[in-house]
């Protein structure tokens, strides 16, 4: 047996498939125990083959629990499976862009049936204009967490971006005026940088399973402080209509929970859907300025395999309008093709999860694959006692999310984030705690005695373990309860002192939290200590 977890994890895990006591968990443990990993991380379970919550829950928590596992040892190249990937969404968009070709066509004379599909298309540009309202010249923009072209690893902060050569791609020169006003053009300006312009985006790759990596596109710096812009000035519009970002995920899990048990929506899910919007239904459905601006602003090549490739996709993931863009058009084809269905109620959009009203899925799914989409059939439940919508799983009701393992917990807080994860799978019910309790308690006896006992609510996450009130650790001071418990003691910093007094002035103006000697990059959590912090 090849031991790639902590003992006191493995074990609890090998207790956790023997509790579960079903033929899909006792097939789990006997290839985890022969090291057979790559049918391990292959092994899936279906909801539509079930009767009953319980029975599929069981057999699905088994499956799940360390399927995606980062360092499960398993033979797949999984950089190369996320380059196949890129190359058939390519492939997949080329087709769909001759498809619709000739919609766009200034002499097209359409026969009856094509008619119709014009008709259609005009249809959601105009329920889409209606939306979007006249396009702003946003001035200003915004910084996203992650790397852009020329910002790489961890010089990523904002005053790394705003003390780095700014990059931008050609088509995006009209964007230049609104930013050599800002803060950031002048602190370059300090520093006798000059723009350097590149031909469009860069292709990477991030964690998403044992199988493959995910593809993302790096966009260059200034492209990407106005996508976000525009991305965000699209949120707010949708907002306007029923369909709320921002909850988004919470509203999706209700609305899914509540079809589970009455059958009267289907949950849909498409296969690489940011990366299969082609540039032709782009424009046939967003107003024209609003297609120029979005088409100046987006990255129309892409660096892969050190080769520059012009793009039949209209934007990617990385994208900083992306999401937005992609909930929109989905928002408007499914709305034209029934007008009487109201955003919010009977209708909700959530990038490529989508819900609308089981007896239009038919049709739905139809119009997706004209325009060049792939409906995930694993993922999408029209009948049947199953509903799934942003990391929410539903059997008539019940929540029946198995818990993933990401990465093997070597440190004491991330043994506290498995227990929690253990003891959200059984709480759900009371029957479930039977097969659960033995691996929890088997978590928790890897935890040392101090840290063990730091016991609190689910309302602060994984800062302590969760369990019943009468075993949190609290004390009172000045009417307020203090719970104790296991928090980030010190984070890594970048000293202010290594930037320019402009970049800090930029810094400063466009949010970042000034003091405590320095700026925080991500994921920069140093230690850890107990502690206490205010709960109620």
């Amino acid at each position: 047996m090849s031991h790639f977890l902590p003992h006191a994890v493995e074990r609890a895990v090998l207790r956790l498939f023997e509790d579960l006591a079903t033929p899909t968990s006792l097939k789990v443990s006997l290839l985890y125990k022969y090291g057979e990993w790559d049918q391990l991380a292959l092994c899936k379970t279906d909801p539509r083959h079930y009767l009953d919550a319980e029975s599929y829950w069981r057999d699905a928590t088994a499956t799940n629990i360390i399927r995606k596992l980062e360092e499960l040892p398993t033979t797949f190249d999984r950089k190369a499976k996320a380059v196949e990937t890129f190359w058939e969404c390519e492939k997949s968009c080329l087709r769909a862009n001759r498809r619709l070709y000739p919609y766009l066509a200034p002499g097209f004379s359409p026969e009856t049936e094509d008619e119709d599909v014009l008709s259609f298309f005009k249809r959601a540009r105009k329920i889409i204009s209606d939306i979007l309202g006249p396009c702003p010249d946003l001035k200003d923009g915004r910084f996203g967490p992650g790397a852009t072209f020329g910002d790489r690893g961890q010089f990523s902060t904002v005053p790394d971006k705003m003390s780095s050569e700014p990059t931008l791609t050609h088509d995006s020169w009209p964007f230049l005026f609104p930013w050599s006003g800002t803060l950031w053009s002048k602190a370059v300006a300090a520093s006798c940088k000059e723009i350097s312009f590149t031909h469009g985006n860069r292709f990477t790759t991030v964690p998403k399973d044992n199988e493959k990596r995910r593809g993302i596109c790096v966009e260059p710096s200034i492209n990407v402080f106005f996508q976000l812009s525009y991305g965000r000035f699209i949120k707010k519009r949708l907002k306007g209509v029923g369909i709320n970002l921002t909850d988004g995920q919470d509203i999706h899990r209700r609305v899914a929970c509540e079809a589970s048990i009455r059958g009267h929506l289907a949950t849909m899910d498409l296969s690489n859907a940011s990366d299969t919007v082609c540039k032709n239904l782009v424009k046939l459905l967003l107003p024209s300025r609003w297609f120029e601006v979005l088409d100046d602003l987006r990255s129309k090549k892409t660096l892969i395999s050190d080769k520059w490739l012009l793009l039949e996709k209209f934007s990617s993931m990385g994208n900083g309008f992306t999401f937005e863009l992609e909930t929109l058009l989905f928002l408007g084809l499914i709305w034209a093709l029934r007008p009487e269905l109201t955003p919010g109620k009977d209708l909700f959009v959530y990038g490529d999860d989508i819900i609308v009203p089981t007896d239009i899925s038919s049709d739905v799914m139809s119009m997706l694959s004209f325009s060049g989409f792939s409906v995930n059939k694993s993922k999408t439940f029209v009948d049947g006692p199953f509903r799934e919508s942003c990391g929410g799983d539903f059997f008539l009701g019940e929540d029946v999310r198995p818990h993933f393992l990401k990465e093997s917990p070597n440190e004491p807080q991330q043994l506290i984030s498995l227990a929690n994860g253990l003891r959200r799978l059984s709480r759900r019910s009371e029957s479930r705690s039977r097969h659960v309790n033995r691996a929890w308690f088997g978590i928790l006896d890897a935890l040392p005695n101090t840290i063990r006992s730091l016991r609190g609510p689910e309302g602060l996450g994984d800062l302590c373990l969760h369990d019943n009130e009468e075993r949190w650790q609290f004390r009172w001071r000045s009417g307020i309860r203090y719970i104790k418990v296991y928090r980030p003691a010190s984070h890594r910093k970048v000293s202010w002192q290594n930037f320019k007094p402009d970049v800090i002035l930029a810094s400063a103006v466009y949010g970042l939290p000034w003091g405590n000697g320095g700026v925080i990059p991500r994921d920069s959590v140093l230690g850890y200590k107990l502690g206490w912090v205010p709960y109620s």
